[in-house]
């Protein structure tokens, strides 16, 4: 999942690579971090005992110790937080294939983008510079990072992922994030995330769009469609609009979910009304019936936020780490984590014809940690985790 030659590559173009042997070197490091996020209930040194079980013979460590609480720390302090975040950046992509069901919609990768927050260690250093977030009662208990990142709807792999202070936007996370867009993916996004420029800027990626906007934007009909939707055009402001300057040739889709009565009764639906903008303007090709029923898909991505912050994390309320340097170097290797996770699963649900959104997340989890121990090689195998799922 994450070969020694990547990190090794890796850690000498940050210049992290040891001039002399240490205790715990810098690769080892790195593999410690991830690891770490699967045993978030679990003391360091003994994270680390665990990791040495399945990886002294692979790293020719086999006379290594488990080191203390500080020699840990100070190791995660030489290494930094650039080596983890840029391995993310390299690894962690979209895994879908061809093969791979629930993945796509026709020739289009479904991705979908949002942001959360995470809760920090009450360190002084963490309060300084990530800041807490205000409620009706004054400040929350812990510091908070916010994210923003972008997941493939039918792996749940998460990708793109910036973090940042508590008070950054996440517009500003988001425009960084979407730079990760490909011309063979479908995005979608709440109407929060809509403006004109970052609009232009996601299309501008070559990734076709379908966007939910605010009920009451301005979208005169200039084309009725077939299927009920029409084409429009969309400006920067008011004033771009009155002199026809710089508009954007768009699809809108307006419908309503119906309120039903179920089998026990009670009302199914909320009668809520949803506006939607698309690039995708061949109404033959990609009806509007079809794009409302695929815009839930959405909601993916908050399936994915929550096995990352929670069933990977598990009950800890907090990141361990006391220090922005190390938060960040925490965030990513949970993110690396999840990715790992997701990858197996992925492959196991390719070798066994099924959609990986069918497979149990946490009883994957399990199954790493099982295999952590005793594993004589770097990685994690498919193999078990398909004969287990």
């Amino acid at each position: 999942m994450l070969p020694r030659p990547i990190v090794d590559e890796e850690l000498t173009r940050k210049h992290r690579k040891e001039k002399r042997i240490r205790s715990l070197p810098a690769h080892m490091v790195v593999y410690y971090v991830i690891a770490m996020s699967f045993f978030s209930q679990t003391g360091v040194e003994e994270v680390l005992r665990w990791v040495l079980e399945g990886v002294r013979n692979f790293f020719g460590l086999n006379s290594i110790a488990v080191a203390t609480k500080g020699a840990i720390t100070s190791a995660r302090i030489r290494l930094g937080s650039e080596v983890l975040e840029d391995l993310y950046k390299h690894v962690v992509k979209p895994q879908a294939m061809d093969a791979t069901k629930g993945a796509w919609y026709k020739e289009l990768r479904l991705v979908a983008i949002d942001g959360s927050t995470l809760d920090l260690q009450d360190t002084r250093e963490n309060a300084e510079h990530f800041g807490y977030a205000e409620g009706g009662r004054g400040e929350c208990a812990f510091p908070k990072l916010r994210f923003v990142s972008l997941v493939e709807t039918g792996t749940h792999v998460l990708f793109g992922a910036r973090m940042g202070v508590y008070k950054t936007s996440e517009h500003a996370l988001a425009q960084q994030v979407i730079d990760s867009l490909e011309g063979d993916m479908l995005c979608l996004a709440d109407r929060l995330f809509y403006s004109y420029d970052f609009w232009n800027k996601a299309k501008g990626t070559g990734a076709q769009l379908l966007w939910r906007v605010k009920n009451n934007m301005i979208l005169p009909v200039e084309e009725s469609l077939a299927d009920g939707s029409w084409l429009t055009t969309i400006y920067a402001d008011p004033k771009s609009r009155r002199q026809c300057r710089d508009g954007v040739k768009v699809r809108a889709i307006n419908y309503r979910l119906k309120n039903e009565n179920g089998n026990d009764g009670k009302t199914i639906g909320n009668g809520e009304s949803y506006l939607l903008l698309t690039t995708l303007l061949d109404c033959e090709k990609y009806s509007a019936e079809e794009l409302a029923g695929l815009y839930p898909e959405r909601w993916e991505i908050e399936t994915a936020y929550d096995e990352f912050k929670t069933h990977l994390r598990g009950g800890r309320v907090v990141l361990r780490s006391k220090t922005p340097e190390l938060v960040q170097q925490e965030f990513y290797g949970f993110l690396m984590a999840h990715f790992c996770t997701r990858q197996l699963m992925h492959e196991a649900a390719l070798a066994n014809d099924i959609e990986p959104l069918r497979l149990s997340f946490t009883h994957t989890v399990e199954i790493i940690k099982r295999k952590l121990s005793t594993s004589t090689r770097v990685g994690f195998s498919p193999s078990a985790v398909a004969a287990a799922s």
